[in-house]
């Protein structure tokens, strides 16, 4: 596809326009011409970039590829939290998969209207939309232009491996060639040297994590992020994994009566880190060490672990090293557990104050932790 683009505007005349072309030997300002040979036809592909400095021309090449309609610029509800404004008649699962799959993962932020969010929400958000209603074709003007670079590129990624899990066609329009490595796009055109590439040959960058065993220390960093309010877990032990000294995410395990098994909670990864696929790696690197009994009771022990996330669950499912041992799709009737509760106390002669748990919605799914399968 060949494609000429030609602005044209006033030849000013001013003092101050004729000092500036004279001082730097310019005749005029008026015209801007750029000419591109964007090869979409010769073999099949899903994402395409078009990369450059600002004023290039990317804008004006990404409305003459499919005409201005394809610009992506969705329209977000002011009244409504953003897991009501994706898809309102779509599946629920597949909204806060599409959530998930971004890398916008914090439940919280899922029952916030789209202009309270932050920046960096913000662009996960319109890329969630944009894979909830996954069109034929699309171009993403502006690309991760108003985030930090950390953001944009986790984000780039995470938008890539879930963008290629749909049948369109994207081409994403930027200033920034540091998200590039992370796309991995199958075709590149950059408006600096007006050249056209298919594929891209480097690898995407490494993401090292090192793990950590603590306390509660660092909770308070991922208390925020995560989607329950509970006490903290009595003896538990605690890990923390970071990249380059940062916090990246947290896990708290403790055992089960006699030491027959862990349960792993409290699992939290920091929102910007999200989509990176690092929680589930540090899921089961930990999980891995209790199986080996690399733990403080030098006792080899599978884990457990329950969630209510959608995507995460979603996640376990599809991975060998788990195995779903429960879904509880509602909690536990809170009158009937009180009064357990007071039968028990009494029973023992202590007082109560008729606490009880349940009385929630709550859908809870369980799983255990068995290690990669055998060759």
């Amino acid at each position: 596809m060949k494609i000429a683009v030609h602005h044209t505007c006033a030849d000013f005349n001013s003092y101050r326009a004729a000092r500036v072309k004279s001082l730097f030997n310019v005749e005029t300002g008026a015209n801007f011409q750029l000419e591109a040979d964007i090869d979409l036809d010769s073999a099949p592909w899903q994402i395409g970039v078009i990369v450059g400095p600002s004023g290039s021309g990317k804008t004006s090449l990404g409305r003459q590829l499919w005409g201005a309609d394809a610009i992506y610029a969705p329209s977000w509800p002011a009244n409504k939290p953003i897991i009501d404004a994706i898809e309102p008649s779509g599946s629920f699962d597949a909204v806060t998969a599409a959530l998930s799959s971004v890398g916008l993962g914090s439940v919280p932020t899922w029952l916030r209207p789209y202009p309270v969010l932050s920046n960096g929400e913000q662009f996960r958000a319109n890329l969630a939309r944009l894979i909830a209603e996954a069109p034929d074709r699309a171009v993403l003007d502006e690309f991760s232009s108003v985030v930090d670079r950390q953001i944009a590129q986790i984000g780039a990624n995470a938008f890539a491996k879930a963008w290629r899990r749909t049948t369109g066609q994207a081409v994403l329009l930027s200033c920034h060639y540091d998200i590039l490595d992370w796309v991995q796009p199958d075709w590149v055109f950059d408006t600096a040297i007006g050249q056209f590439s298919r594929g891209w040959l480097r690898q995407r960058p490494r993401i090292d994590v090192d793990i950590w065993q603590t306390n509660w220390q660092h909770w308070g960093a991922f208390e925020p992020h995560h989607y329950l309010k509970l006490p903290k877990m009595i003896a538990s032990t605690n890990y923390v994994a970071t990249v380059d000294g940062q916090l990246v995410a947290h896990v708290a395990f403790s055992t089960r009566p006699g030491l027959a098994e862990a349960r792993a909670c409290r699992l939290v990864v920091m929102p910007e880190w999200q989509g990176a696929g690092v929680g589930l790696r540090f899921l089961d690197a930990t999980c891995e060490m209790w199986r080996q009994g690399q733990n403080r009771y030098n006792k080899p022990m599978l884990s457990l672990f329950h969630t209510s996330h959608p995507g995460l669950a979603s996640a376990l499912r599809r991975s060998a090293k788990w195995t779903q041992v429960s879904a509880r799709l509602y909690g536990d009737d809170k009158a009937r557990a009180v009064a357990s509760i007071r039968k028990s106390a009494d029973r023992k002669g202590q007082a109560t104050a008729g606490a009880g748990y349940g009385g929630h919605f709550r859908a809870v799914q369980g799983f255990r932790y068995l290690g990669a399968p055998c060759e």
